[in-house]
């Protein structure tokens, strides 16, 4: 354990008695969440980014652990467990290093080494290998014929006996370890089309070649999606002579001139057939291990501003689900996320029912009092948009639109969810309902979403979807609990990624809730089915009711510590009541000065009453409201009236390893390469823009056949 403690202390740079009391908070069973936010002291403020790698480390360490434990007691049942094995195995830092040092003892399937040796082809290979022999090797060999064992020649004996060596030396692990070494930092990556003539999205890739040690990760995962599509092969190339010779050097230490051309021809044929495919096959599932790992973790990041996006409240929102044939599905949705009436229009092709349409949406507007409109960015989007415009110009009230991706809305609309919230509702008018809510509130709105579907990073469905499902599930996770939930109005989906509640759970709140028609307090979830004491404690922290009589059920502050807070307000001269009507504003100038003072007075870690104060200031309050708002537009812009050199705002859309994509009200999204990110050089996106930001950015290059267009923001 104290090797597992040092390890992660070393790699997150942080102390080990800080990772060692957040073992022991995760081992009692408290989750992220909570111990993010309710656990400070104990961990010493690490925050929630910090504290998911460490427990993501300490699975996969405490996974390695049990596995060279298992591994030595397979290798010692077989009695041929050494010290230096043992030392080996348990000095190991990756499962792969443990699994290369357990080759040799691995119990294989039929191979032809094993057939030589049930054909008695041991003792020949030894012979050979032993450079001790010097007389006749083929006389020798042909005492081995035996034709029962279907040896009927001195070279079938022969033949036999090198695949015993070529297999004794692929499984050295030494041998190994330096083969990879060599490969990952002299080879490359080579990959070719198969068919030449042929244009795709992989020309790049036709004749390519980059060094295995420098390629980028997104590099690797679109040369792996043109090999699966049948468009690119791809191969490792490297030195094999250097690779031969530093194996014949190791092996052949004594001159033999009658043994030593069959042991090298062993060597030869165990590289060429045993360790080139092997390890090969290795170094290109490393190369995509990480490579889906840096995926996942933009898709992470990109997921989490997208989630965080300021909500739009109180506002009636007219959501529009944009089509050609089957026509634009509006769906009004109230300013509390119910939803009130829908209809179909036809303002496009080919139908191109415009004055109908017009006509039609003007109703809407006006007899449901209509705020915004959430236009999808999908199909049809930039014609439904330029309708849109025309209509409210038309109309001249001082209604705005915003373009909203509506990733995930036909998954949405098609679930068991969607079927349970809206039975009697059209499948398509679902996706209109579930757009304009996610201008409302996307968070509430995104929860319900599989994350994978909600369309920002790159390569989603390329990588290992049990682990960008675990990852986007941590991220979801951590936005749901920094924002809370309101525990009288959430939904199953939202509730669901509260700490400590699961699905059933969150079902039983949401029963319990429509038979008693709303929950008073905090304490009174103890009166749910399944929630105990631990689930409590894990919860009520991130759960609000603003219909409470205890202002605090509204806050952030933990029950456990709501003695403490009616203390502070005591000391400093407020009451319970002046939360509830949030007459606090004074409270972090009050406690500034004297904060270390009030904390040994109250008894309580600083770091929590930090937290408290913050939360007694702004009861209720929102943390997304500090992130970029929406883009809301009245008028609209086409590809046509955009000029080299023209400065535009936009809406930043997707971020990845090469750059961020920008909405600057065209039909493409404008891609801002990474080198014109920043005047500075940097090496990740992210270290500039976030999905969600309002960019100002130049237009530096339109390409006019493919309506693309390059942005800079340097300078700017």
């Amino acid at each position: 354990m104290d090797f597992i403690i040092g390890k992660i202390a070393k790699e997150l740079n942080i102390r080990t008695v800080q990772v060692q009391k957040t073992i022991e908070l995760i081992d009692e069973g408290n989750t992220i969440p909570f111990i993010a936010r309710y656990r400070k002291e104990v961990h010493e403020g690490l925050d929630d980014e910090v504290l998911r790698n460490l427990e993501e480390r300490l699975k996969y360490l405490r996974n390695l652990e049990s596995r060279k434990e298992e591994v030595i007691r397979l290798i010692d049942e077989q009695g041929k467990l050494t010290h230096e094995i043992e030392n080996d195995i348990k000095s190991a830092e990756v499962l792969q290093r443990v699994e290369d040092l357990y080759r040799p003892f691995k119990q294989k399937k039929s191979t032809r080494a094993s057939k030589a040796k049930e054909r008695g082809l041991e003792p020949l290979a030894v012979l050979i290998t032993s450079f001790l022999f010097t007389g006749d090797i083929e006389r020798e060999a042909s005492k081995f014929i035996n034709e029962e064992n279907g040896i009927l020649t001195a070279k079938d004996a022969l033949d036999g006996a090198k695949d015993i060596i070529s297999e004794q030396v692929s499984d050295n692990p030494k041998y190994r370890i330096w083969i990879k070494d060599f490969i990952v930092n002299n080879g490359k990556v080579v990959s070719d089309a198969i068919k030449k003539e042929e244009r795709t999205v992989y020309d790049m890739y036709y004749k390519y070649e980059e060094s295995i040690k420098s390629i980028a990760n997104h590099r690797v995962l679109a040369i792996n999606r043109g090999e699966k599509e049948n468009i690119l092969k791809v191969k490792l190339a490297y030195d094999e002579n250097a690779i031969t010779e530093y194996l014949i050097k190791n092996e052949i230490i004594q001159e033999n001139k009658v043994t030593n051309e069959f042991y090298e021809e062993a060597i030869l044929d165990g590289f060429k057939r045993l360790i080139s495919p092997s390890v090969e096959r290795e170094t290109r599932n490393n190369l995509t291990e990480a490579a889906e790992e840096d995926a996942i973790k933009v898709f992470g990041k990109n997921t989490k501003p997208l989630l965080m996006h300021p909500p739009i409240k109180g506002a009636r929102v007219l959501g529009v689900d944009p089509s050609f044939r089957t026509g634009c599905k509006l769906a009004v949705i109230d300013e509390f996320g119910k939803f009130i009436d829908s209809t179909t229009i036809y303002p496009n092709e080919p139908q191109n029912e415009i004055e109908k349409s017009g006509k039609i949406v003007k109703e809407v507007i006006l007899k449901h009092n209509i705020d915004l409109i959430a236009i999808g960015n999908g199909t049809a989007s930039r014609e439904t948009e330029t309708f849109i415009a025309n209509v409210l110009s038309e109309l001249g009230k001082d209604i705005s639109y915003a373009i909203v991706s509506e990733a995930g809305a036909s998954v949405y609309s098609a679930s068991k969810l969607a079927t349970e919230e809206f039975p009697d509702v059209n499948v398509s008018i679902r996706g209109a309902i579930s757009i304009g809510r996610r201008l409302q509130d996307p968070l509430a709105e995104l929860v319900k979403i599989d994350p994978k579907s909600i369309g920002v990073g790159q390569y989603q469905h390329d990588v290992n979807q049990k682990k960008l499902e675990e990852s986007l599930s941590n991220v979801v996770e951590d936005c749901v609990n920094t924002v809370g939930v309101d525990l009288n109005t959430a939904s199953v989906s939202l509730l669901s990624y509260i700490a400590g509640i699961s699905s059933g759970i969150a079902k039983n709140i949401v029963e319990y809730r429509e038979e008693t028609e709303t929950f008073t307090s905090r304490k009174e979830l103890l009166k749910v089915k399944r929630l105990g004491n631990k689930v409590y404690e894990q919860a009520a922290g991130f759960l609000r009711i603003p219909e409470s009589k205890n202002p605090l059920d509204n806050t952030g502050v933990h029950p456990e510590s709501y003695k403490v807070a009616e203390e502070l307000l005591k000391e400093l001269g407020y009451t319970l009541n002046d939360v509830k009507e949030h007459h606090l504003e004074g409270i972090v100038e009050k406690t500034e000065g004297n904060i270390k003072v009030l904390s040994d007075k109250l008894g309580i870690g600083l770091l929590t009453l930090k937290d408290i104060v913050k939360e007694l200031q702004k009861p209720g309050r929102d943390p997304r409201e500090d992130m970029p708002k929406s883009a809301l537009r009245k008028d609209i812009m086409k590809f046509e009236d955009l000029e080299i050199g023209m400065i535009v705002s936009g809406t930043v859309r997707n971020v990845v390893n090469f750059g961020a994509f920008v909405d600057i009200g065209i039909k493409n999204d404008g891609l801002v390469h990474i080198s014109e990110l920043s005047d500075k050089f940097i090496k990740n996106p992210m270290d500039v823009v976030k999905v969600g930001d309002i960019v100002t950015a130049k237009i530096i290059k339109l390409d006019g056949e493919r309506h693309k267009v390059s942005l800079s923001m340097k300078g700017l």
